[in-house]
This record gives structure tokens, C-alpha cells and sequence, in this order.
């Protein structure tokens, strides 16, 4: 009986061996690409077009290399393409990983720890990007690598001495960055003791003397203290420069520049009077008098007794609240936080706002303006201050992650750089956990979109010239967008619905859909993003819609045709709109077909402008369309939006004039 179980059992294994071998590709590694896929929300080249969930084979991929047996994936090279978003856990997945080289990108956040589990790679290039953060002492474990490049990021913490594992390393390259402590040696961690218990146990530390093979180093720009280990003297003094240590040779950091790096702390050993910290806690505690111990323990069991009764407190307070109304169900299932290292300094300039502030200023959430599958708007008003737009996402609090978060952060540091009289002003955010709140708080435009004047107002309200107005009002708007703020701010869906209109009718540019793509792809939403706007402008691309400064100027062109035509930009009936007008907009006899007909007059001249603008703007070369510098100064000089031209493009003016007199 024994001998069959047996049978079974090597029966059982031998099965398993066949279905995996038979298996062409792991699911895993598919599955790992495909979520670094889902963190990228900007990728303006077009290089992870080709990635394809669906395909089981990614060896066809941009920038993947397979095995020679096309079952493993082995090489991810994506340099110099601006994708901008995050590095994923799932990507230690990749178990048979040779080189990762993402350099040259828009990366943020942290650097997983999960890289260290690939065994077999030989180059992680991550250099020149946006990553913060420590570095994860479990790069130690790639036992493999040849060349680690992390040079021109934000990374920040201490260099973790476990890199000195690293007996093949021959090139590391960690400058320009904010790396602190002392540059580990033999056995030194370079970490202060309050922070050692962070990274490792003793008994796995060792130093960058351990890397025998080390060639190429550079620790320079940092905020390195302490001295140049003996075994790194043979590199370049200038892979030192730029830091805090003690020599000036090479050229360090003025005083000022290092008051805040930790000081340089020589390791226990090195002190032959240093007494081991054990011994002389028992030494100190032998020595205490019995009343002082008394008093000692009476004191701390009144203090926990204390901290008890204010937890229990806080409780009892947090149960008794009444219950206000949310703008999102909280979802049932509680998923465990993910840790993510956020900046500190990033929003130390955008002012906080709490939920209660937000809820008073908006009548309990109650006043709700606008509202969409991802959002609500309430109005509402702060006390001895402007009135406010609160925009709430409707985000299930399962479906948030870590580079979501980070994501909404960068979203709001991007968001309140934006100073123009065109550009929606954002007053602060709201970021809390119980409930799950994510917000944003606008200036209000109290006369709502554009597009609810265009296709649901009263069509006397906006005349032509009020529509040149707006028209060049956008334009600037986006000149300030394009050519004034670095890097460029583009708006992620520009269409009529991105454009409030105040009680003068002052256009107002918000840019309310960026992060639509990351969320829906973060819910594994497959269907399209929409609003009432451009779904025509780039069908081929979710990735491509509207997130650099040529589509956006196409998009111009889509809303410069509906606000002259008081059309959609799309319908079921009759398509796209900018196919619709094609056949007027070249030819003089027929170009007034597109002009709205709730219009009484406009000016043939200003549409002729506005016509060859929308043909310039809907170029199919993107290469071949104008800047909105260019645009705003066509417009600017060739349109009249002053009083008298609008007098005498119309007698009915003339006589609303004479009766109003």
C-alpha cells in the first residue's frame, strides 16, 4: 500500500513537470509586465502600445527580449521614451531577468525591495528619473549584477552596507542624489543606530570593501559625511566630490548645504574604551538606588494607565459620531495599507483643507453641481472667503494603491503651479483615510462649462464676439500651459467641459480627467474614457489622448469647431464633427454651413481666420502643427473682439444700443 502511494505520488509530480513544461510562457511574467503596463499613464512615444495583455507571447513587445527558447523574459531595455509612472513590485516576478534598463525616463516613486529577488540579472540601469526614497537593502541580493546605475534621481536614507554582498559588482553609479550617512566600509554600516534595525541584522552586514571587482564608482553630489573608505582611495577623487565629508579634497559642500546631514559616527569597535551596550545597561542599572527604582515603576505604570483611558476615549468618540453622508460607498472588503514613501516636502505649499471644513463649506455635501462616474461637484463656501468648487473622487478605497496615491500628490503639486488669469485656480486639496477622502478645491466659475452654454443655455448669451473672446481667452491659456511652465502642463481631455466660464464669461481651463487613465486602468477597466468631449481627437490610444503639447493642439482645433458651430464634437447620427465641417471649412461659398444657427450675425472675416486655425490645428502630421504661441498670436491680431466690431457686424446691436441708451 505504501509502494502505490508512492506510485501516485512520483505519478502526481511527473504530471506537473509536463504541464509546465508544456506551458510556452510563464503567466507570471506576462502578468508582472502587464502591471508595470497598468503604472505607466504617460507614455507620449507610444512605445507600450504593442503590449497587449491578451497576447500570451510578449516576446514580440517593444523593448522585451525572450530566451533563445522564447519562455522566459530576460532583457527589458525602455531608455530615453518618457514614460512616466511607477516601478511595481510584480516585476520581481520576472525570475529569469538579465538586464532591467529603464534610464532616461519620468519615473516616481520608490524602488521596490522586490528586485532583489531577481537572481539572475546583471544590469539595473534606473538612472535619470524621478525616483525618491531609500534604497532598498535588498538589492544586496542580487548576487548577479554587474552594473547598478540610480545616478540623477531623489533617493534619499542611507547607502545599505548589504551592497558590499555583491561579489560581481563592477560599476555603481549613485550620484546626484540625496543619499546621507557615511559610504559603508569593512563591516561599518555607515547607518545611525537608531536606524540600523531597518535594514539588517548584524550578522549580514558587510561593506563596499567586500566589492573586490568594483571598477567603476561614483558617489559624488550626495550628502555623504565622514571620511573616503582606505579600500575606495583607488577611484577618481572627483566620484567623491560634492558631499559633506571631511576632507575638501575633492571639492565638497558648502556648511550651510550640509547643517542638515547627520553627522559622522565612528563605528563601536573602533573605540577600544567602548564598552558593549549590554554591559553597561546592567552596570547603570545595578547602581540605582531602590526608592528611584520605586518611583521608576509607579511613574511608568501611571502613564500607561493614562495612555490607556485616552485610547479607549478616542474610541468611544469615534463610535458615538453621528454619521455624515459620503460621496462613495466604502468598500467591504478592508484591503491592508501599502506603504509608500512620499516626500515630505512636496505638499508643504498647497493648502490642507479637512473633511468637516469641506463639509460645512459645502452644506453637509449636499449643494452637488456635477457629478460623473468619477466624481462629484459640490459648490460651496468658505467662511470669509471665495466661494469654492469641491471636486470628490469616487474611488473605492480597495481600488487605491500606493502609486495612486503618490500619483494624486504630484497631480496636486502640478495643479497648484498653474497662476494665470485662464487657468482654474486651485485653492488646497483633502486627503484623509477614515473616511477615504480624496479632493480637490477650485476657485468657482459661477457661470458653469462651456459646453452646457453650447448645447443646453440659451444660444443669445454667448454672441459671436463673446465667443472670440473665449476662443482667444482658451488660447492663452494654453500659451501660458505650453510655453511658460516647465516641464509643460498639457490638459489631459481638452474639450468644452474642461472650460468654466465666470459671471463675465472669463474662460477658465481645469484639467479635471489626468488621472482618469491610471484609475481605470487601476480598476481593470477596459472601456473607453469619455466625457462630452473630443472622443475622435486619438482613437487609436488611450495612452496617446491629449498627454502631450501637439495633442492638445489638436484638440484646440476640435473645440475651436464646436464653439462656432454649437455642435457636439460627437454623435451617434452623424460621427465625428471635424469629418462633418472638412468638406466647408476650405471652400468660401459653403464655410458659413458650420457657423451655429442660434447666431442673429458673426463675421465672415473672423471665420475665415478661425477656419484655417482649425485646419492648421487638425493637421494629420502632428509635427506640422503650429505651437499655441504661433495660434494665439494668429488670432490676437487677425480677430476684433472690441465693442465697435461688434456693433458693426450687426443693425440689431445698433437698435439694442439705442433702446438701452
Amino acid at each position: 500500500m505504501r509502494g502505490f502511494a508512492s506510485f501516485q505520488l512520483l505519478c502526481c509530480l511527473l504530471s506537473g513537470v509536463l504541464f509546465v513544461g508544456g506551458e510556452s510562457f510563464g503567466s507570471h511574467e506576462v502578468w508582472a509586465l502587464t502591471t508595470f503596463k497598468e503604472a505607466i499613464y504617460e507614455d507620449p512615444h507610444l512605445v507600450l502600445s504593442n503590449w497587449n495583455a491578451l497576447d500570451a507571447d510578449p516576446c514580440a513587445w517593444s523593448g522585451i527580449t525572450c530566451s533563445v527558447a522564447r519562455d522566459h523574459v530576460i532583457k527589458i531595455n525602455i531608455s530615453s521614451s518618457s514614460i512616466r509612472g511607477f516601478l511595481v513590485p510584480d516585476l520581481g516576478q520576472l525570475s529569469f531577468l538579465q538586464e532591467l534598463t529603464l534610464h532616461g525616463n519620468r519615473l516616481l516613486g520608490i524602488i521596490p525591495k522586490e528586485l532583489g529577488l531577481l537572481k539572475y540579472l546583471t544590469v539595473l540601469d534606473l538612472g535619470a528619473n524621478e525616483l525618491t526614497g531609500p534604497i532598498p537593502p535588498e538589492l544586496g541580493n542580487l548576487t548577479s549584477v554587474v552594473k547598478i546605475n540610480l545616478q540623477s534621481n531623489g533617493l534619499s536614507g542611507w547607502l545599505p552596507p548589504e551592497l558590499g554582498n555583491l561579489g560581481h559588482l563592477e560599476e555603481l553609479r549613485l550620484d546626484r542624489n540625496k543619499l546621507q550617512g557615511t559610504v559603508p566600509a569593512n563591516g561599518d554600516t555607515g547607518l545611525p543606530s537608531n536606524v540600523h534595525g531597518m535594514y539588517a541584522s548584524t550578522s549580514n552586514i558587510t561593506g563596499l570593501c567586500r566589492s573586490s571587482q568594483l571598477k567603476v564608482a561614483d558617489f559624488s553630489y550626495n550628502f555623504f559625511v565622514g571620511s573616503i573608505p582606505e579600500c575606495l582611495e583607488y577611484l577618481p577623487r572627483t566620484s567623491f566630490q560634492g558631499n559633506c565629508l571631511q576632507k575638501q579634497d575633492p571639492k565638497q559642500r558648502p556648511a550651510e548645504l550640509c547643517a542638515g546631514a547627520p553627522p559622522s559616527k565612528g563605528h563601536p569597535g573602533s573605540n577600544p574604551q567602548h564598552k558593549p551596550a549590554k554591559e553597561v545597561s546592567k552596570h547603570r542599572e545595578a547602581s540605582k538606588p531602590a526608592w528611584l527604582l520605586a518611583l521608576e515603576i509607579v511613574t511608568g505604570t501611571m502613564v500607561c494607565l493614562l495612555f490607556l483611558v485616552a485610547v479607549f476615549t478616542a474610541v468611544q468618540k469615534c463610535n458615538s459620531k453621528s454619521s455624515i453622508i459620503i460621496p462613495w460607498k466604502k468598500s467591504s472588503s478592508e484591503k491592508a495599507h501599502i506603504a509608500v514613501y512620499i516626500d515630505s516636502e512636496m505638499l508643504k505649499d498647497v493648502a490642507r483643507f479637512s473633511r468637516k471644513e469641506l463639509e460645512v463649506a459645502c452644506e453637509d455635501f449636499s449643494n452637488i453641481i456635477g457629478s460623473s462616474p468619477d466624481s462629484l461637484v459640490y459648490k460651496g463656501n468658505i467662511k470669509g472667503g471665495p466661494e469654492i468648487a469641491v471636486i470628490s473622487f469616487c474611488i473605492n478605497e480597495a481600488h487605491w494603491t500606493s502609486y495612486l496615491e503618490l500619483y494624486f500628490q504630484r497631480e496636486v503639486t502640478d495643479l497648484a503651479r498653474l497662476n494665470h488669469e485662464n487657468a482654474a485656480k486651485l485653492l488646497g486639496y483633502c486627503s484623509e483615510s477614515a473616511p477615504f477622502t480624496r479632493m480637490l478645491v477650485f476657485e468657482y466659475a459661477s457661470n458653469g462649462t462651456l459646453y452646457e452654454h453650447l448645447h443646453f443655455g440659451e444660444g443669445c448669451q454667448l454672441s459671436w464676439t463673446r465667443r472670440m473672446k473665449i476662443i482667444i481667452g482658451i488660447a492663452q491659456g494654453l500659451k501660458y500651459f505650453h510655453s511658460e511652465l516647465e516641464p509643460p502642463f498639457t490638459i489631459s481631455e481638452l474639450n468644452s467641459s474642461a472650460v468654466y466660464l465666470t459671471e463675465h464669461f472669463l474662460p477658465k481651463l481645469v484639467d479635471f480627467e489626468s488621472w482618469k487613465t491610471i484609475l481605470a486602468r487601476s480598476e481593470k477597466n477596459s472601456g473607453a474614457i469619455s466625457g462630452q468631449g473630443a472622443i475622435c481627437v486619438l482613437p487609436n490610444s488611450m495612452e496617446a489622448r491629449h498627454l502631450n503639447v501637439k495633442g492638445n493642439v489638436y484638440a484646440f482645433g476640435i473645440l475651436l469647431l464646436e464653439i462656432i458651430s454649437g455642435r457636439p464634437p460627437f454623435c451617434k447620427d452623424k460621427g465625428c464633427l471635424i469629418d462633418w465641417a472638412k468638406d466647408y471649412l476650405e471652400l468660401p461659398d459653403v464655410m458659413s454651413y458650420v457657423v451655429d444657427p442660434a447666431l442673429k450675425h458673426f463675421s465672415y472675416d473672423d471665420l475665415k481666420v478661425l477656419c484655417d486655425v482649425v485646419n492648421l490645428c487638425t493637421h494629420p502630421d502632428p509635427t506640422k502643427r503650429p505651437s499655441m504661441q504661433e495660434l494665439c498670436t494668429m488670432l490676437e491680431s487677425k480677430i476684433d473682439t472690441s465693442v465697435s466690431a461688434e456693433l458693426k457686424a450687426s443693425n440689431l446691436a445698433w437698435a439694442e444700443l439705442e433702446l438701452s441708451s
